[in-house]
């Protein structure tokens, strides 16, 4: 079984934290800074689930990234869990569900993450 997790985000801090508290939890993480390193990395790598933040390079970054996974025959079934800040950065008064087509993801989880709730997501979600 693999535990390769990979996430993309451009916080270089966050990245960091997130890396941390999942390799003290034996997962083997890699890292990428914006949508198109991390679909590049997600081909190349094949990691048991992926990590995405929504604003990077642009703010609507991870959900095109989402669709493109979803999209391609190499990453399809990498499930997906977007981390994002979203929400509260433009002052939405509404929060994102999965979708099968707008946004293919296992699940939405809004920043700031508990590192138990962050946990339970990976473990609940990681590809066997």
């Amino acid at each position: 079984m693999s535990n390769k997790i990979l996430i993309i985000d451009d916080d270089a801090d966050y990245v960091d934290a997130m890396s941390t508290l999942l390799t003290a939890k034996n997962y083997d993480v890699i890292s990428a800074p914006n949508g198109e390193e991390g679909f590049k990395k997600a081909k190349k790598e094949a990691p048991s689930l992926i990590l995405l933040d929504v604003m990077m390079t642009h703010k609507s970054e991870g959900f095109d990234i989402a669709r493109n996974l979803k999209g391609d025959e190499a990453t399809k079934d990498i499930p997906v869990i977007m981390i994002t800040g979203i929400r509260k950065e433009m002052n939405l008064p509404f929060g994102f569900e999965p979708d099968s087509d707008w946004l293919p993801v296992k699940t939405v989880l809004e920043k700031p993450i508990k590192p138990d709730t962050l946990l339970k997501a990976v473990e609940e979600n990681i590809k066997k």
